[in-house]
């Protein structure tokens, strides 16, 4: 049976050390994803010339995300941005990336819907995306869930759960 750990990391610093950590214990690109807000498009010093829109979506090329997450992104595979309703653009990363595309007009609570995550938790967990935190999940196996688990809440994961699949 499949697992989704599921955590919330409140700074990018400590999501990507707690992603590196994972990948140095043999967790594969295949198993880790993450969503995080996508800030460019706040103003302030970041390029007002980044615009987004349904059809610019785009999990595939990896060239969406530009330095946003700075070393975050680059950790995994299929890295892309995304425009979800009520919430704005988002950093999509690993096989979430792929599940997001899809279900873009039932948000991040309905993309993880998929991973076992019911409803409530999902919109919770849309809700910390929208506050500016960084939610990193791991979808594995249950040999493997009770470390998942372990080495997010060493990194200070908040409301580190499993779900079954």
């Amino acid at each position: 049976m499949s697992k989704t750990v599921v955590g919330v990391f409140t700074t990018t610093d400590s999501a990507e050390s707690c992603i590196s950590s994972m990948r140095e214990r043999g967790f594969g690109d295949n198993e880790i994803s993450l969503v995080a807000k996508d800030e460019r498009q706040g103003g302030g010093d970041q390029d007002e010339n980044v615009t987004m829109s349904y059809d610019d979506q785009s999990v595939g090329d990896g060239t969406a995300t530009g330095g946003v997450l700075g070393g975050l992104a680059g950790l995994l595979a299929g890295v892309g941005a995304l425009v979800v309703p009520g919430l704005g653009p988002i950093i999509a990363a690993g096989p979430i990336a792929g599940v997001l595309t899809g279900a873009v007009t039932g948000g991040v609570a309905g993309g993880l819907i998929d991973y076992g995550i019911p409803e409530q938790r999902g919109e919770f967990y849309e809700s910390r995306v929208e506050e500016g935190d960084v939610l990193v999940l791991i979808s594995t196996g249950d040999e493997k869930a009770d470390e998942a688990e372990s080495i997010m809440n060493e990194y200070g994961a908040e409301e580190v759960e499993s779900h079954s699949q």
